[in-house]
């Protein structure tokens, strides 16, 4: 019988957003698996690192060639029972390492209903009939947007950018701040549900305006921040100052020229992560990703509703018409990690300071766990879990063992572990400050779910 631990090659995408030859983390990690004859081309963009079953770029087995798809097609003891009876023959989860140079499309993750809806409409601009939740993990400084802002800031640039107020046209912009003042915080349902319709008809307002009108207005806008770009649209946001707004317009600006998404920034949080911090988002929420290297994870699903700042098809009736509308402070959106209770660490790494903690959306498809071994011969044993499990090495060297299997594992290596397979990691030799650091993403369901 086959040891469940299987060292992969994945493959890599090219997407003009990506960071370009070596700067991309995720080309970096792929170069790492020589089998599969990749190598950096210094003048190439690299966006994604994929790592699953998913049929758009499927991993494969180093040693034998074989897509892990067929491996676990082939043998769903490498599943584990509850998994293969709810999700059939392939993982539920999709993992990723995106390294993003400049910003991602404004967009939406269809849910489970509107991504069949979507699926048996257009195939080919919707692949796949799944939802897609999903998690990301900052692995270098980072920053997005995520989420609709606080309803009073999104009044307060209504109130302050004249171009945004005239794209959007008076009477909504008046209605907005009409319906939201003095209950911008009010959690009744009566009034969330008011706040939630009327911020929906101002969005959809923007993203319906002309192609005439949006030029005139960033004409407009881009003056404005020219004019005064340390005090452009100063008081009012919590999030971020006018000067940081100035700046990542003028940069939006210079990658996309006249674009919708130059004045979502009025209405989606903006935030930034340092290395460790995390995002979770929801299906149905809007977001966009602006620059870093960050290990993302999400349900099996390829389909995204586009509406700015992409070349891409954009679906911008179907995007309005499908976002939550949910609106909250961005600390709301972050997810911070607790302690992992299923890892056990050896004397060295205790005394080093090493950890396993846990990331842990609201879902069942996955979890990410993050192992950070900081001494020579600090090892981790992590228990076994029902589902299976890919790890991918962003830091350090060390090994991994599955029974009596054991691999050499370093930065850029990625295994899949089958269910049911306990794993040790032990760190080998490491320079000064450096960590033997991997990430796990995992799924794990209880009997009868």
């Amino acid at each position: 019988m086959q040891i469940p631990l299987i060292r992969l090659q994945c493959g890599v995408n090219s997407y003009d957003w990506g960071k370009v030859g070596s700067d991309s983390v995720a080309a970096q990690y792929a170069e790492a698996t020589p089998a599969g004859g990749f190598s950096i081309q210094e003048d190439k963009p690299y966006a994604e690192l994929w790592m699953g079953t998913h049929p758009s770029n499927p991993s494969k087995d180093v040693q034998t060639g074989r897509a892990l798809l067929d491996l676990v097609q082939d043998n769903q003891a490498l599943l584990g029972s509850t998994i293969a009876n709810k999700y059939g023959d392939k993982l539920p989860f999709l993992f990723k390492v995106l390294s993003i140079n400049k910003a991602l499309s404004i967009q939406a993750h269809p849910n489970k209903k509107l991504a069949e809806q979507l699926h048996a409409r257009d195939p080919k601009n919707y692949p796949d009939d799944n939802h897609k939740p999903e998690m990301a993990i900052a692995v270098t400084p980072f920053e997005g947007l995520c989420g609709f802002r606080p309803l009073a800031e999104i009044a307060h640039f209504l109130t302050t950018v004249p171009p945004l107020r005239s794209l959007v046209g008076e009477s909504v912009a008046d209605a907005f701040v009409s319906t939201v003042a003095g209950h911008e915080t009010d959690d009744a349902p009566e009034a969330l549900e008011k706040n939630k319709a009327v911020l929906k008809n101002l969005f959809s307002a923007l993203m319906a305006a002309s192609q005439e009108a949006l030029a005139t207005a960033t004409g407009a806008l881009m003056k404005l921040v020219a004019a005064g770009a340390e005090g452009f649209a100063e008081g009012g946001v919590e999030s971020s100052s006018g000067a940081i707004l100035a700046k990542l317009i003028n940069r939006l600006y210079g990658e996309f020229g006249v674009d919708y998404g130059l004045f979502n920034l009025f209405f989606l949080n903006y935030v930034t992560l340092k290395r460790g911090e995390a995002l979770f988002l929801q299906a149905d929420d809007i977001h966009a990703y602006i620059s870093g290297d960050i290990i993302e994870c999400m349900a099996a699903s390829d389909n995204v509703v586009r509406a700015g700042f992409t070349p891409k098809f954009k679906d911008v009736s179907t995007l309005t018409s499908m976002l939550t509308y949910n609106y909250a402070p961005i600390d709301e959106q972050k997810m911070y990690p607790v302690d992992y209770p299923y890892a056990t660490l050896n004397r060295a790494a205790y005394s080093s300071g090493s950890e396993s903690t846990l990331y842990n959306p609201p879902i069942e498809e996955f979890s990410v766990v993050r192992t950070a071994l900081k001494s020579k011969d600090a090892k981790v044993t992590l228990d076994a879990v029902s589902g299976p499990s890919i790890i991918i090495c962003t830091g350090g060297r060390g090994t991994i063992a599955v029974g009596p299997k054991v691999e050499t594992i370093e930065e850029g290596y990625v295994f899949f572990v089958g269910a049911t397979a306990e794993t040790v990691m032990q760190a080998g030799s490491l320079n000064d400050g450096e960590e033997f650091e991997t990430f796990l993403a995992f799924c794990e369901i209880e009997e009868g779910n």
